[in-house]
């Protein structure tokens, strides 16, 4: 550590350049050069190094696993340490010296980062030595100069020589310090209770009658004085023939008791502040082991055993082959032993991009994807390969794009961060004839819903608050269906869906904790502004969490309605319920908290939750037990967010931070044993806890991450608009170069941003 380091680690403490007190710099230098030295430091780290092995052994079923890892890294630390010392000369030159204290320092604040070591193996010495390493990296050094001399005890006369300075001693008066805290401690009782110490007369400058005098009339003037006042009283301090101040024996009986008295006063409350920490330590260990108890009993709730599925793949066979059973394939979608032999079957490589949405088309036969690369691709996914490409029209990340039901597959409606909502008109030669603008959102829009039946209506929602339904039969397409309020401030909206069932029904959820149910032929926006009912998880109502909706989905039959929310958990709502009910299931393990995270049913009776979390995996929960049954590794980018399964085939597709789409299904030899779940489970847990204690608002953090990459992004060089090209805010774009002439005007592609 430089003294510039430790300059900056030091102005916690006030003292200014020039105070006296500003030699402790190179004081707690020395010191901690002399802590760590090879006669101070090694001869017990190599003893505990020898037996760690062997507690390790003894130990290794009674710890939790990251705990025993810990001090598996601990024990390597320190043989790496003991290799330093041992490789020390008594030929080094000051640089190897010092770049061996620097390498010390370092390996044992990587030792201090790990927590203490185990007690029984330490003792108190090298728990003291953690502690005020600790200060010392943190620049926290006031009173702990005392427990230097006291931790090490017996210890302290092996302190090295060996100093900053040549000869490896100081003198304080010349702003350095002896090489051995010993030394120093013995100075300093030495001044205060030995007769040998003695001051010269003329560094005190003494000037008894107000004038400035010599050492000679000093002493000439305290011998009258003296014999003046001997009548009353006698001076306890006298001047010798010499010149030089002395203290006579009474005084000096007095101040030996004093002094005595103080370093019994200070050795108790070095005591007391010793204990008080072995207590601190005690509770913090307790706290952790009960912490960590804790959070295995809700592991192990999580992921318990589960009973025998009720389908059987054997029996299901032989009832087709009877004539039987005429749903093999529909049952076998839904079937738990299928999804709990998932397996990555190839990716679909084309974008360059973030790939943001995924959409299977009615038959099932191709899959659209759209991209932060601003195209839309269409896939035959079986084969791999792209059977359409083409540029959006939009300006900025597409967030959606979807086949239009009973269209012929010729139509894809599409909707992006840019805030427009757009229609691509597909031919049967496999190309885009037109993209063609029909609404547009004052912020971004995230999602569409389409009515299950309807080749021409679907409705919009953006960060506006602004539900919007399009009519493609109409000149003028969308209208204005709903602005979402609470009470009267609007609410941003991140998700939208219809109601399968009932198709005159919308749910809605966004910037806050609610989660809103439209009826289109009701909506009054004076009365209740225009929601026919609202759920939320009760927990959450007034909580200060600042909870959002990133995502919310019908079951197949309309019965079920599941709302993901940010960093929070999955809940699974009743939608005939009453207004303000309950949840009735909730989905634990994953984390959603770096991008907006979407969330599926997945099976032809929405048999099972899915959702992909920030630690790259993703999750499938059975609905009816909320047990995780499958667990797979998505994106090496690190967080999934789209999931789609497919209509008819036990298939799903996946995307996220990665360029690729994935595609998996039921292949795997064996069923999954969830294998590194419960490791994740608690990573997951941890950092939401640790997250939510200085919790902040997700979605002012992303505008700001957007911003940090809009300006990083920026283009150095815009191309001006040539004449006759196309307006990207027109109605009307074809899908060809000038949709991209078009874009250069438009805002800044932010790649991967969280939506």
């Amino acid at each position: 550590m430089s003294e510039e380091e430790l300059a900056k680690a030091m102005e916690g403490l006030g003292l200014e350049e020039g105070d006296s007190e500003g030699n402790i710099l190179p004081i707690m230098q020395s010191i901690m050069q002399n802590l760590l030295s090879k006669d101070v430091l090694y001869p017990s780290l190599k003893e505990i190094t020898e037996k760690y092995p062997e507690w390790l052994r003894s130990h290794r079923d009674t710890l939790p696993e990251e705990q025993f890892e810990k001090y598996q890294e601990q024990h390597s630390i320190m043989g790496k340490i003991c290799q330093q010392f041992e490789a020390e000369q008594a030929t080094d030159s000051d640089a190897e010296q010092k770049a061996r204290f620097e390498m010390v320092l370092d390996l044992m604040q990587q030792l201090q980062d790990l927590g203490h070591p185990p007690k029984e193996l330490a003792g108190e010495s090298l728990f003291s030595l953690f502690f005020l390493l600790n200060n010392y990296i943190h620049g926290r050094w006031w009173g702990h100069l005392g427990i230097v001399h006291g931790m090490l005890g017996p210890q302290g006369n092996k302190m090295s020589d060996k100093g900053n300075s040549a000869d490896g001693k100081t003198d304080i008066a010349n702003g350095s310090l002896s090489s051995s805290p010993e030394e120093m401690s013995g100075a300093e009782e030495g001044r205060e209770t030995s007769s040998g110490i003695e001051v010269e007369a003329s560094d005190l400058s003494l000037s008894l009658t107000g004038d400035d005098v010599g050492p000679n009339r000093t002493s000439t003037e305290s011998r009258d004085t003296d014999t003046e006042s001997s009548g009353e009283e006698k001076d306890s301090d006298s001047m010798d023939d010499t010149g030089h101040y002395s203290i006579n024996e009474e005084n000096r009986a007095h101040d030996r008791s004093h002094s005595d008295e103080e370093e019994e006063e200070e050795e108790e409350e070095e005591q007391r502040s010793r204990r008080r920490a072995q207590r601190k330590r005690a509770n913090h260990d307790q706290d952790s082991s009960d912490d960590e108890r804790a959070l295995e009993d809700w592991v192990a709730s999580e992921t318990t055993a589960l009973p025998r599925p009720r389908w059987q793949a054997v029996r299901a066979l032989r009832g087709r082959e009877l004539g039987s059973s005429s749903r093999f394939v529909y049952e076998a979608c839904g079937a738990r032993v299928f999804v709990q032999r998932f397996h990555l079957q190839h990716g679909l490589e084309g974008h360059g991009g973030c790939v943001n949405t995924l959409h299977f088309n009615q038959r099932g036969t191709w899959l659209a994807s759209g991209s932060d690369d601003l195209k839309v691709v269409v896939w035959d996914w079986v084969r791999r390969q792209p059977v359409l490409e083409f540029e959006s029209g939009h300006k900025s990340n597409v967030f959606q794009a979807k086949f239009l039901p009973n269209s012929g597959d010729s139509t894809l409606a599409m909707c992006a961060r840019d805030g427009q909502v757009r229609v691509a008109e597909l031919s049967a030669t496999q190309c885009c004839r037109n993209t063609k603008r029909v609404a547009q959102h004052k912020g971004a829009s995230h999602k569409l819903a389409l009515e299950p039946d309807s080749p021409c209506t679907f409705l919009s929602a953006g960060e506006d608050a602004v539900v919007f339904t399009i009519d493609l039969r109409q000149d003028r397409p969308a209208s204005k269906l709903v602005v979402t309020k609470e009470k009267e401030k609007k609410v941003g909206l991140y998700t939208i869906y219809v109601n399968p069932a009932n198709t005159h029904q919308f749910a809605v959820g966004g910037r806050d904790q609610f989660v809103r149910i439209y009826d289109q032929r009701k909506i009054d926006e004076n009365e209740n502004n225009g929601v026919l009912k609202k759920f939320c998880p009760h927990h959450l109502v007034n909580s200060e969490s600042k909870a959002n909706i990133t995502c919310l989905v019908y079951s197949h039959d309309g019965s079920d309605l599941l709302a993901s929310y940010n960093d929070e958990d999955i809940y699974l709502f009743n939608s005939s319920h009453s207004d303000g009910a309950e949840y009735v299931k909730r989905y634990k393990g994953h984390r959603n908290n770096a991008t907006v995270k979407g969330v599926n049913f997945y099976g032809p009776k929405s048999e099972f939750v899915v959702s992909g979390s920030d630690c790259g995996h993703i999750f499938l929960w059975e609905k009816s037990s909320c047990q995780i049954v499958q667990f797979m590794e998505g994106d090496k980018g690190g967080v999934v967010n789209c999931l789609e399964p497919h209509p008819h085939l036990p298939v799903l597709a996946t995307s996220g931070l990665d360029h690729d789409v994935k595609i998996w299904a039921p292949t795997a030899e064996a069923p999954t044993e969830l294998a590194g779940l419960k490791e994740v489970i608690k990573k997951n847990k941890r950092e939401r806890d640790e997250d939510s204690l200085h919790h902040t608002d997700l979605f002012d953090s992303h505008m700001l991450w957007f911003l940090m990459h809009h300006l990083r992004q920026r283009r150095h060089h815009r191309r001006r608009r040539e004449p006759g090209a196309t307006d990207g805010d027109s109605d009307e774009s074809p899908s060809s170069s000038d949709t991209s002439d078009d874009e250069e005007e438009g805002p800044d592609r932010v790649q991967c941003m969280p939506s």
